[in-house]
């Protein structure tokens, strides 16, 4: 009587297993065909499709513990949803062929700041980089002072600057003459000015601080909105996109932003799969979500990260050589 018991008790744990597994399996299934045909909808669908990097490894977890059980059906339901969702992410890993631009270098450094994060820090990577353009996110008035006081007046004195005494502000700043363009499009979420940057030589080049309101609950739909307000390339300008974009390529609404005819710097540079948030916090960073996007006939030479204290996020940094 009590081998029939337990014998019955393992049959049940046996089957509650497999019933997981295949739970597991098909989530992960639903969730690859959801990330490929770009039929995210909703806040959590559309915040899960940034960790979908990490989807693709626990689908092969899933498989790995399935085919371990036995249970070869959902171990291959597993495996192809894991070859389904690598297919699309692992690209990112590797450098693209550049168009062959020969025109002035451009180099951009875009930041969110958190309204805190360290001015001495930023400075010194504007100073050792030689940037020429610093999008600066979450700016506040005493995040702009601050910068000035560790030494950014003087490397970048040509600035086109809308702080805030909260995190909506945001600013661009210059090594060069700029110029502000505020009928270049209709922002939405926090404040984005664009501006035209002259460089030696005469070439323009169009920036554009970028930060929508991220797409948690009711603002998912003014996140889609205001990634589809960002302006298009132009034939007769370059035009380079820089901020946190508080979307990753996993996104249908990033993506159609890149197919209108831009690119995305660390995914031309090999780098797309280098986390920018959360940084500094008891977990490291695991999405990718700032970004700095460019015309097509931009080569993109270099593309670097930086930590900055007291910010949740890291900086990117890209080398661009223009057409």
């Amino acid at each position: 009587m009590e081998r029939a018991e337990t014998g019955k008790r393992t049959k049940q744990k046996r089957r509650r297993r497999r019933w997981f597994s295949w739970t597991v399996a098909v989530l992960l299934a639903v969730w690859a065909v959801v990330r490929v045909g770009g039929w995210e909808q909703g806040s959590f669908p559309t915040q899960l499709m940034t960790v979908t990097p990490w989807g693709a490894g626990l689908a092969a977890l899933t498989a790995v513990v399935a085919l371990l059980r036995r249970n070869r059906w959902a171990a291959l339901v597993a495996a192809l949803a894991c070859v389904t969702m690598a297919a699309v992410v692992a690209p990112r890993a590797f450098p693209a062929e550049q168009p062959p631009a020969s025109g002035p270098a451009l180099r951009v450094l875009a930041v969110n700041l958190f309204g805190r994060g360290d001015a001495r820090t930023v400075v010194d990577f504007v100073r050792r980089n030689d940037v020429e353009v610093f999008s600066a996110l979450e700016l506040t008035h005493a995040e702009a002072a601050q910068l000035d006081a560790a030494g950014l007046k003087q490397l970048m004195p040509y600035r086109v600057l809308q702080p805030e005494v909260d995190v909506t502000g945001s600013g661009i700043y210059s090594k060069h003459p700029l110029t502000e363009l505020p009928g270049l499009f209709t922002p939405i979420g926090h404040n984005m000015p664009a501006a035209s940057v002259t460089l030696p030589g005469g070439a323009k080049v169009e920036v554009v601080a970028v930060h929508p309101n991220p797409p948690l609950g009711r603002k998912e739909a003014e996140w889609n909105a205001a990634l589809r307000a960002l302006p298009s390339p132009s034939p007769s300008v370059v035009r380079v996109l820089a901020g946190d974009f508080n979307a990753s390529l996993d996104h249908r609404a990033f993506r159609d932003l890149l197919g209108r005819g831009y690119v995305d710097a660390a995914e031309q540079a090999g780098e797309g799969l280098t986390p920018t948030w959360p940084n500094f916090r008891p977990i490291p960073p695991i999405i990718s979500i700032d970004h700095i996007v460019a015309d097509p006939r931009v080569a993109v030479r270099r593309v670097d990260f930086l930590d900055v204290p007291r910010t949740d996020h890291r900086g990117i940094f890209a080398e661009l050589r223009l057409p």
